[in-house]
């Protein structure tokens, strides 16, 4: 069995797949290294070989969750490292040690499973755009706040905003103009978030016409499906990257 995990600002997503044919026996969402131990620890029949990591955290923070998972299950950690190229994609940041990994694995994962031309728009903490051109080169991207974070400095910065994550989801049964603040908060950043991913269709289609493919992942891609009806959803679109960048026998 192999560990796979993308550790983010905010959560760590993992999942443990069977060596042979990479069917899932289990994963989920944490938000602590110790959440993350108990829950791989309870997945059944667990028999790890080795783990392949993408992180966005600090070095120290990296090393010491790497150093923490070998000692507590006896595996090697193999982090996924910048790169040029790779996969037949050539990094298009200036300098690419600066393009975060998560951004680089999803678009070598894109590009893998397109065959040609994508888009990639990921929606979690921060909603993020890539373009990969037909003869695989990273065109670059962009980036803006996601939902938790427009939510959390309207929460922050406005005091009269303040609901709870359960009224929340209930606002979000509709985009109709909201009738309290809840509806108005949550109804307005998904309306923002929906605009940020037609006009990244709109920059592909200047660029490729029709031939291209669109991907949506992140934990908020669903909030836009509306907005990108011909995209495909693709929730483990880091892990497909972080398998080619990490292959593990």
């Amino acid at each position: 069995m192999i560990l796979e995990l993308d550790c983010g600002n905010s959560f760590i997503k993992w999942r443990v797949i069977h060596a042979v044919d990479a069917v899932i026996a289990g994963g989920g969402i944490v938000d602590s290294d110790q959440a993350l131990l108990a829950e791989i620890a309870a997945v059944h029949g667990l028999r790890l070989t080795g783990a392949r990591m993408v992180s966005v955290r600090s070095e120290d923070e990296t090393e010491a969750l790497c150093r923490l998972l070998g000692d507590t299950f006896a595996i090697q950690v193999h982090v996924a490292q910048p790169a040029k190229a790779m996969a037949g994609v050539i990094n298009g940041y200036e300098d690419h040690l600066r393009l975060g990994m998560d951004r680089w694995l999803a678009a070598l994962g894109a590009y893998h499973l397109a065959k040609g031309a994508c888009l990639v728009i990921d929606l979690g903490t921060a909603g993020k755009a890539d373009f990969v051109a037909t003869d695989g080169e990273h065109l670059g991207g962009y980036i803006c706040p996601g939902m938790p974070l427009m939510r959390s400095q309207l929460r922050t910065h406005t005091r009269r905003i303040r609901y709870d994550d359960a009224s929340a989801e209930r606002a979000l049964g509709s985009l109709a103009p909201g009738r309290s603040t809840v509806e108005a908060v949550e109804r307005g950043c998904v309306l923002m978030l929906q605009g940020f991913a037609r006009i990244q269709i709109e920059q592909a289609r200047a660029l490729w016409g029709d031939d291209f493919t669109v991907f949506l992942t992140g934990g908020d891609a669903p909030l836009v499906r509306d907005a990108a009806p011909q995209a495909r959803i693709v929730p483990d679109l880091v892990f497909v990257g972080l398998a080619m960048a990490c292959p593990l026998n």
